[in-house]
């Protein structure tokens, strides 16, 4: 493997087509200005570098990218490139890793404005983001110890698992499909709808108007606060484990918690089956232990 270090680069094209080869404590970043320093390049090592130029990593495969640094000014730097490893990264530029397959994340710092979309296979880990529109049209995901911050994340995503993450977002998860969320944490508004085969384990929800629309909803043993107006025109089936604040026409399936602040049942099409321990109040104002 040809070793490359202690240089820096800021022509067009500066490292074109290049094969196996390891670049170490190098900058891309000058007054030339030059874009797509590696592109159409296989067999990539990045050690200690620092992207300061537009699409470093195009068209690329076979690409390990570690203790590195792309600024908000490395706009676009992933595209349509595959088995790529980052670790221990900062990756601070718009529009990141698009139309890119088999792809690892770990331990990395993303502060990207539509990071992740069109992505298929991308296992992130201890990472931290802040995006909007994260992961959109992404596919076959696994998230383990993520934090995440923004609005519009994993819209239109199939095939996805999380596991101890945190995500402070809206409207996630609009129009997924088969999706596992277990034990995390998620805070937002409009939570999920439209999504098909989401089920969600010990997890903390709060936000309003949550899984509406939804078809094939399960949630096992999850604590909801803060959450009115929820279910509405949703498939669901439910143990909460805490007061939900109200529940609106839910289509069908059963939702089961120690309390409903409020029940509204003004729709002749909503036949899903409500229980509770105790009931403060419902639209008919009707007290009940077991409502259907």
């Amino acid at each position: 493997m040809t070793i490359i270090e202690n240089q820096s680069f800021d022509m067009e094209r500066a490292l074109y087509g290049s094969d196996r080869v390891l670049i170490r404590n190098c900058s891309f970043d000058g007054p030339a200005d030059g874009e797509s320093a590696l592109k159409e390049s296989d067999h990539i090592k990045i050690e200690h570098c620092f992207f300061n130029l537009r699409y470093p990593f195009w068209h690329d495969r076979e690409l390990i990218i570690r203790d590195s640094e792309m600024t908000a000014l490395c706009r676009a730097a992933l595209w349509y490139s595959e088995h790529i490893e980052i670790t221990d990264c900062r990756l601070h530029g718009i529009k990141a890793l698009r139309e890119c397959s088999d792809i690892r994340i770990q331990n990395c710092d993303i502060v990207s404005p539509e990071f992740g979309w069109s992505a298929r296979g991308i296992h992130m880990e201890d990472t931290t983001a802040d995006s909007e529109y994260f992961m959109m049209r992404s596919e076959n995901l696994t998230f383990k110890n993520v934090t995440f911050q923004g609005k519009y994340s994993f819209q239109y995503i199939k095939n996805a698992t999380f596991e101890n993450c945190v995500l402070d977002t809206k409207d996630a998860f609009w129009h997924g499909e088969n999706i596992t969320v277990r034990n995390s944490v998620l805070n937002g508004e409009y939570l999920a709808w439209y999504s098909r085969g989401l089920t969600l384990l010990h997890c903390k929800i709060t936000g309003t108007q949550p899984f509406c629309y939804c078809r094939n909803l399960k949630l096992i043993d999850c604590e909801m606060t803060g959450t009115d107006l929820a279910f509405e025109k949703s498939d669901v089936d439910a143990v909460i484990t805490s007061k939900i604040d109200s529940v609106k026409n839910p289509l069908s399936g059963k939702i089961v918690a120690p309390e409903i602040g409020e029940l509204i049942m003004d729709d002749a099409n909503a036949k899903g089956q409500v229980s509770a321990a105790r009931n403060s109040r419902s639209s008919d104002r009707i007290d009940f232990t077991d409502f259907s």
